[in-house]
């Protein structure tokens, strides 16, 4: 985990892991993905899917980016897919924008 952006400059390691996480939240859809889902302890996907006026291929490449940022897990369980959010990668992004008092 990295320090404050306020406090430490941010090494390139931490950058090339944390730019992926902020350009998967940097889309409105996928930023509201992120929260619905973070707000739950799991979350299926046919529980997200009303929530947007979007194609069930669309859902799923924002699900897709979001996975693959680390922002999310996930595990089929028979039809469904159940999403959850990625402690560490909210922690991660939590230190870097933290602001010291």
């Amino acid at each position: 985990m990295c320090c404050g952006l306020a406090t430490t400059p941010v090494t390139s390691l931490d950058a090339a892991r944390l730019a992926p996480m902020f350009k998967a939240l940097g889309d409105p859809v996928r930023l509201q993905m992120a929260s619905m889902i973070a707000a739950r302890p799991e979350l299926c996907v046919c529980e997200l899917t009303p929530a947007f006026e979007l194609s069930s291929g669309t859902i799923s490449h924002h699900l897709k980016t979001l996975r693959e940022a680390g922002l999310v897990e996930c595990e089929r369980r028979g039809t469904f897919v159940f999403y959850w959010i990625n402690p560490e990668a909210l922690q991660a992004l939590s230190a870097l924008l933290s602001v010291e008092a």
